[in-house]
């Protein structure tokens, strides 16, 4: 039986939802203009006041937000509550130019947390689990978002935070833990060292794992539900909305239901800008309609992926996002095709590789060149070159087929490339453009 944190919401008439939204966004629209200079004057720029949004429709008069613009305005430039009603802020972890650094009010926290109670509801959680919360804490929102969610669902819960592996798998073992949440990247690591250990999915208790922070396929999906033996839920969030739980999956795993009640997702062209019809593939924008310390109006998460309200068999009337299929400013463009690491990870995972590799793109002789370095898992590894060429071979011509073009593949030894404890450092562009 499908199970809902906040039934009333979760399942509200499309109608009613509409109307809150409304109400939501007039309110929202006028707290920013009052309370947030930076923003008012990107809607003065634009030509358009409050008084001009009236319905839903008229979203799509309000100018975007981007990260330039939180770079811009760092560190209050967009806080829209005075410092002392702000009891907390996360950041990004960005490794360019300055950290992006969201505020929260006390109802901030309280209303996200909620929605992260809502995730772990849907993967089956109650007050009788115990939740491992194995992302990391501090400025990170992956923690704190979960932890929050797991109390309020009444979960004992585990803070295990990220790293010290054999300590996360003996707490799994040792107190029963039935929901894991980290990153997926991390999950797949814990399953390898279980392994290692000469561990199975028999020999511990988890039955669900909620992971997110990073883009994952079905494949990486599937290899982790059978090397833990639980059913793995997505998660997606930014710390510039809130974290994790600004939309989750339910039982059917086939998108995530963002939370309507708190935002307004679009999808629009990125080059363009013009909203794009439901169904139909660009980038997701995001109008928080419930944040009241750093109340983001039209952010452009970068994120590309389609939104669907196709009737879902779990009762929740809430749109549905796909997962990311990559982001338009990730997506690298190698001799002018568009490249998503996820595409890679699709054909790695198709043809029996671990979720371990690292993509390097350079430049020589004025042409870009992609070397797709793999790992091998113990079994596959062996001094047989030619078996070695035959492997390489193989994935060169299932990444050709995906991609368009050719791809150099080099094959290297287990547990040769580093392990992150957070996000999974899949790429390196040398190329100085």
């Amino acid at each position: 039986m499908e199970r809902y944190y906040q039934p009333e919401i979760e399942t509200a008439p499309r109608e009613e939802m509409i109307r809150l939204q409304t109400e939501r966004l007039i309110k929202q629209v006028k707290h920013v203009w009052d309370d947030v200079p930076y923003y008012r004057k990107k809607m003065e720029d634009k030509g358009v006041s409050p008084e001009d949004i009236k319905t839903l429709d008229d979203l799509k008069k309000l100018p975007f937000l981007s990260k330039a613009d939180l770079r811009e305005a760092y560190p209050y430039g967009l806080m829209g509550a005075p410092l002392k009603d702000c009891v907390r802020i996360q950041s990004t972890s960005g490794t360019t130019g300055k950290r992006v650094v969201a505020f929260y009010t006390k109802e901030d926290v309280d209303l996200w947390e909620d929605c992260c109670a809502r995730a772990i509801t849907a993967a089956g959680g109650t007050n009788e689990d115990v939740c491992q919360v194995a992302y990391g804490y501090g400025l990170f929102t992956g923690g704190p978002g979960l932890n929050g969610g797991s109390h309020k669902v009444g979960c004992l819960t585990i803070p295990t935070s990220s790293g010290n592996t054999e300590r996360q798998i003996m707490f799994i073992r040792d107190l029963s833990a039935t929901i894991l949440c980290c990153t997926p990247s991390y999950a797949a690591y814990l399953g390898e060292t279980m392994k290692e250990m000469g561990l199975g999915p028999d020999d511990i208790p988890l039955k669900a794992g909620i992971f997110g922070a990073e883009a994952w396929s079905e494949e990486m999906r599937r290899d982790i539900q059978a090397t833990l033996g639980i059913k793995a839920y997505d998660i997606y969030g930014l710390t510039e909305l809130s974290g994790p739980g600004v939309a989750f999956e339910c039982s059917a795993q086939a998108g995530m239901h963002i939370n309507e009640d708190h935002f307004i997702a679009e999808i629009i062209d990125p080059v363009t800008e013009e909203v794009l019809p439901e169904g139909q593939q660009g980038e997701l924008v995001f109008t928080a309609l419930t944040k009241r310390a750093f109340p983001l109006i039209r952010y452009r998460t970068r994120d590309i992926c389609v939104l669907s309200r196709e009737k879902c068999p779990c009762g929740r009337t809430h749109v549905k996002m796909s997962k990311p299929r990559g982001r338009s400013d990730d997506m690298l463009i190698i001799r002018g095709v568009n490249v998503f690491p996820s595409q890679i990870e699709t054909v790695l995972l198709n043809q029996g590789y671990p979720a371990n590799y690292q993509i390097i793109v350079d430049r020589v002789n004025h042409t870009d060149t992609l070397d797709v370095q793999v790992e091998m898992t113990p079994e596959m590894f062996t001094d047989n070159m030619g078996e070695i060429a035959a492997r390489q071979k193989l994935l060169v011509e299932g990444l050709r087929s995906m991609l368009g073009l050719t791809a150099k593949v080099t094959l290297v030894a287990p547990k040769s490339i580093v392990r992150s404890e957070g996000k999974a450092v899949r790429v390196i562009d040398k190329r100085k453009i």
